[in-house]
């Protein structure tokens, strides 16, 4: 029996996006029976939450960082 796949929260990004190319290459095949077609589906959409998570929580930290810089900058005013 095949080992369960790894959910995706639990993933690192670019595996989780490694995945998600292959199940949108095997779904454009259409090579796939349609009940193993709607589980791809289903995973490729898992993923796609995940990747966008991660995405949108990388933005905030980035967000956060440039505002530490910009408040560690002098004021051009002050002068």
């Amino acid at each position: 029996m095949p080992d369960a796949p790894i959910p995706p929260e639990e993933m690192r990004f670019s595996d989780a996006l490694a995945e998600l190319e292959s199940i949108v290459s095997a779904l454009e095949s259409g090579q796939l029976e349609l009940e193993e077609s709607i589980a791809r589906y289903e995973r490729g959409v898992a993923l796609l939450r995940a990747c966008q998570a991660r995405l949108a929580e990388a933005e905030q930290r980035v967000t956060m960082l440039m505002g530490e810089i910009e408040s560690e900058s002098p004021s051009e005013d002050a002068d």
